[in-house]
């Protein structure tokens, strides 16, 4: 197993921001558009324990199908959703809000392993890491300027 840890503050309350991430219509908003992020059915309005997302990525040409769960739901508080079909052997990724003052500190932590033994120790060591580096980089700067902006009070787009 890997893990991907990131960190960040976000202008807004707690309430606002967690909000923001429990509408899974956003998840297309902090995600690169090279990878091609598309839902795939009717998303739940809003995620809870349980509640299930398909959905569709580009990756190095190919179409990949992506299914994750949430498993864990604390509100204004956590949660976790695993990859149930996917690209990866095994993705945990649990988000963390506690507001800090005027602001919301949130914590990202990514555990995952990749299939294929040597070889995918390989890819993870000259691709994937780095470029689950950059997919987190890109929703780092995403997120602070939706909320910079005052769009998370709008709706999906």
């Amino acid at each position: 197993m890997y893990s991907l840890e990131q960190a960040q503050r976000i202008e807004a309350p707690l309430d606002v921001a967690f909000a923001f991430f429990a509408d899974p219509r956003n998840l297309a908003r902090i995600t690169p558009p090279w990878l091609s992020f598309r839902i795939h059915g009717e998303p739940p309005r809003e995620l809870g324990e349980g509640s299930r997302i398909e959905y569709r990525i580009r990756w190095m040409g190919l179409r990949l199908r992506w299914v994750t769960r949430i498993t864990r739901w604390r509100a204004g508080v956590e949660f976790q959703d695993v990859q149930e079909k996917g690209p990866y052997s095994a993705w945990i990724h649990t988000h963390r809000f506690s507001q800090q003052g005027s602001s919301v500190f949130l914590e990202d932590r990514v555990d995952y392993a990749l299939p294929f033994g040597v070889l995918g120790r390989m890819a993870h060591a000259f691709a994937v890491r780095r470029q689950l580096e950059n997919i987190f980089a890109y929703r780092r700067k995403a997120i602070e300027a939706i909320f910079a902006s005052g769009a998370e009070s709008t709706a999906a787009r």
